[in-house]
Protein backbone atom coordinates (compact mmCIF):
# COMPACT_ATOMS: atom_id res chain seq x y z
CA UNK A 1 0.00 0.00 0.00
CA UNK A 2 1.46 3.78 -0.94
CA UNK A 3 1.61 6.37 1.68
CA UNK A 4 3.07 9.64 1.48
CA UNK A 5 3.35 10.83 5.14
CA UNK A 6 4.36 14.68 5.06
CA UNK A 7 5.72 16.09 8.59
CA UNK A 8 7.25 19.21 10.47
CA UNK A 9 4.67 21.61 9.95
CA UNK A 10 4.06 24.20 12.85
CA UNK A 11 3.59 28.02 13.96
CA UNK A 12 6.39 30.39 13.20
CA UNK A 13 6.92 33.79 13.41
CA UNK A 14 7.86 35.78 10.34
CA UNK A 15 11.11 35.35 9.23
CA UNK A 16 11.34 32.12 10.66
CA UNK A 17 11.62 28.47 8.81
CA UNK A 18 10.50 25.31 9.17
CA UNK A 19 11.49 22.01 7.17
CA UNK A 20 9.19 19.64 6.28
CA UNK A 21 9.37 16.05 5.05
CA UNK A 22 7.69 13.38 2.97
CA UNK A 23 8.40 9.65 3.63
CA UNK A 24 6.99 7.36 1.20
CA UNK A 25 5.98 3.65 2.10
CA UNK A 26 5.07 0.72 -0.46
CA UNK A 27 7.04 3.10 -3.23
CA UNK A 28 10.96 4.08 -3.79
CA UNK A 29 10.70 8.19 -4.14
CA UNK A 30 13.60 7.99 -6.50
CA UNK A 31 11.60 6.51 -9.12
CA UNK A 32 9.11 9.44 -8.85
CA UNK A 33 8.95 13.06 -9.48
CA UNK A 34 8.33 14.61 -6.08
CA UNK A 35 5.98 18.02 -5.70
CA UNK A 36 5.21 20.25 -2.51
CA UNK A 37 1.74 22.35 -3.22
CA UNK A 38 -0.32 23.98 -0.50
CA UNK A 39 -3.72 25.25 0.36
CA UNK A 40 -5.02 28.08 1.86
CA UNK A 41 -8.56 28.66 3.59
CA UNK A 42 -10.88 29.06 0.55
CA UNK A 43 -8.61 28.97 -2.28
CA UNK A 44 -6.88 26.26 -4.80
CA UNK A 45 -4.19 23.73 -4.39
CA UNK A 46 -1.02 25.12 -5.91
CA UNK A 47 2.35 23.57 -6.50
CA UNK A 48 5.36 25.37 -4.45
CA UNK A 49 8.01 22.71 -5.70
CA UNK A 50 8.62 19.93 -7.34
CA UNK A 51 11.99 17.35 -7.69
CA UNK A 52 12.54 15.43 -10.51
CA UNK A 53 13.36 11.38 -10.27
CA UNK A 54 17.14 10.39 -10.91
CA UNK A 55 19.11 13.27 -11.46
CA UNK A 56 16.86 15.76 -9.08
CA UNK A 57 16.06 18.68 -11.20
CA UNK A 58 14.26 21.20 -8.91
CA UNK A 59 11.85 23.45 -9.88
CA UNK A 60 9.87 26.64 -7.77
CA UNK A 61 7.43 28.82 -8.12
CA UNK A 62 8.43 32.85 -8.08
CA UNK A 63 6.97 33.44 -4.68
CA UNK A 64 9.41 30.83 -3.07
CA UNK A 65 12.51 31.14 -4.67
CA UNK A 66 15.55 32.17 -2.76
CA UNK A 67 13.82 31.12 0.39
CA UNK A 68 12.50 27.38 0.10
CA UNK A 69 14.92 24.73 -0.53
CA UNK A 70 13.50 20.82 -1.90
CA UNK A 71 15.92 18.04 -1.44
CA UNK A 72 16.00 14.45 -1.52
CA UNK A 73 17.80 11.29 1.06
CA UNK A 74 17.10 8.69 -0.94
CA UNK A 75 18.60 6.46 1.55
CA UNK A 76 15.57 7.46 3.75
CA UNK A 77 12.62 7.33 1.23
CA UNK A 78 12.46 11.05 2.01
CA UNK A 79 11.71 14.10 0.27
CA UNK A 80 12.39 17.68 1.86
CA UNK A 81 11.26 21.17 1.99
CA UNK A 82 13.52 23.36 3.70
CA UNK A 83 11.14 26.74 4.25
CA UNK A 84 13.53 29.78 5.39
CA UNK A 85 12.41 34.00 5.76
CA UNK A 86 8.63 32.55 6.36
CA UNK A 87 5.89 35.13 5.33
CA UNK A 88 1.92 34.93 6.49
CA UNK A 89 1.15 34.42 3.26
CA UNK A 90 2.87 30.97 3.09
CA UNK A 91 0.50 29.97 5.77
CA UNK A 92 -1.39 27.14 4.41
CA UNK A 93 -1.58 23.24 4.48
CA UNK A 94 1.11 21.93 2.49
CA UNK A 95 1.11 18.41 0.67
CA UNK A 96 3.82 16.24 -0.97
CA UNK A 97 2.42 14.15 -3.82
CA UNK A 98 4.43 11.55 -6.26
CA UNK A 99 3.94 10.67 -9.19
CA UNK A 100 5.72 8.29 -12.20
CA UNK A 101 4.69 10.24 -15.10
CA UNK A 102 5.30 13.76 -16.15
CA UNK A 103 7.61 16.66 -14.25
CA UNK A 104 4.95 19.69 -13.05
CA UNK A 105 3.30 21.47 -10.61
CA UNK A 106 -0.58 20.83 -11.80
CA UNK A 107 -2.29 18.75 -9.38
CA UNK A 108 -3.55 16.59 -11.92
CA UNK A 109 0.24 15.29 -12.85
CA UNK A 110 0.05 13.22 -9.56
CA UNK A 111 -1.15 10.32 -8.38
CA UNK A 112 -0.23 9.60 -4.78
CA UNK A 113 -0.81 12.53 -2.26
CA UNK A 114 -0.02 12.59 1.49
CA UNK A 115 -2.69 13.72 3.92
CA UNK A 116 -1.26 17.51 5.06
CA UNK A 117 0.76 19.11 7.53
CA UNK A 118 -0.22 22.76 8.75
CA UNK A 119 1.82 25.86 8.26
CA UNK A 120 1.11 29.26 9.95
CA UNK A 121 2.78 31.98 10.08
CA UNK A 122 1.87 34.68 12.29
CA UNK A 123 3.13 37.15 14.61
Amino acid sequence: QVQLVESGGGSVQPGGSLRLSCTASGLTLDSYAVGWFHQAPGKEREGVSCISSGSGSTYYVDSVKGRFTISKDSAKNTVYLQMNNLKPEDTAVYYCAATLSGWGLETWEYDHWGQGTQVTVSS
